[in-house]
């Protein structure tokens, strides 16, 4: 079992940086970038790679739009599992009973004139703001994996095979680049191209990096983030992984045969990003992980 919270309304740092960090880390260049604020850069990928504001806003408003819709229909409750709790009102101290079965940071009526009235938050002439970033969102998450062989004899739904899993370093100053090299070699890995996939999920950290991996990978947007991304839903950072992979497990299947490949992925502050490829669990064949290898053995 792999399982992951977070509480970012209880354990956030504003724009995603350190409490304290040794100071002999200004002194080196790769260093220094590793210490940068997340929003900032996200700020660095929107002016390095000329993703403007008005793509950023358009993006935001498909995630709520995507997400709206996915409630709607019913869509998300086979991944959901409800939690009964409670609030209290911080003046009267009243106590309330609720059940969380739904995600509740989706904003159904997002639109571009209300989205390009908000400031920009790291920087007064950037493009980032509350608007097409990920939500400060507390959540949780776990996948269950095991061998093929138990699934069976125990009789539980083979939802998806683990086909492969990649980790790739990228400029520290512009880390939500990240899925635009993990996704090809994770693909690799498997023994697929990029064209081979025929869903994605990409963690919108900020609309800016989610806009460039798509346009970078030349990815088709109506297979990626189908049922919205964190942008509306969250990004609660220790379950996003977990997440993802129950969002993409459960549309594989509703699509049936003509989803076979997904892949998840996400960057990775400090300069990384990672990306995972899954097969739906009804459509396994001989495909391995084997690659031969120039002189004809594998591996």
């Amino acid at each position: 079992i792999g399982a992951g919270v977070e509480s970012m309304s209880v354990d956030h740092i504003p724009g995603g940086g350190f409490n304290t960090t040794n100071p002999r880390a200004q002194e080196f260049p790769g260093a220094r970038d590793c210490l940068l604020p997340m929003g900032i850069t996200s700020e660095n990928v929107a002016e390095r790679y000329g993703v403007t504001r008005e793509e950023q806003d358009m993006a935001a408003v498909e995630s709520h739009k995507r997400a709206a819709a996915a409630i709607a229909s019913g869509k998300l409750k086979d991944e959901i599992v409800p939690v009964a709790t409670k609030i209290v009102d911080p003046v009267t101290k009243a106590e309330k009973p609720i059940v969380v079965s739904v995600d509740d940071g989706v904003r159904p009526n997002s639109n571009m004139v209300d989205l390009a009235k908000l400031k920009t938050v790291f920087r007064p002439d950037g493009s980032t703001t509350a608007g097409n970033a990920s939500q400060i969102s507390d959540g949780a998450g776990a996948v269950l994996l095991m061998k093929r062989s138990l699934a069976m004899k125990k009789g539980l739904p083979i939802l998806g095979v683990f086909r492969s899993f990649a980790v790739t370093g990228v400029d520290p100053a512009v880390m939500g680049i990240g899925p635009a090299y993990a996704i090809p070699a994770a693909a690799n890995l498997a023994g697929l191209k990029v064209s081979d996939i025929d869903l994605f999920e990409i963690n919108e950290a900020f609309a800016s990096q989610y806009v460039y991996c798509c346009k970078k990978l030349e990815l088709d947007v109506n297979k990626v983030n189908v049922n919205g991304g964190a942008i509306a839903i969250g990004h609660p950072l220790g379950a996003t992984g977990a997440r993802c992979v129950a969002t993409l497990l459960h549309e594989m299947k509703r699509r049936g045969k003509d989803c076979r490949f997904g892949v998840i992925s996400m960057c990775i502050g400090t300069g990384m990003g990672a990306a995972a490829v899954f097969e739906r669990g009804d459509s396994v064949d001989d495909l391995s992980n084997a690659r031969v290898e120039a002189n004809g053995t594998g591996h």
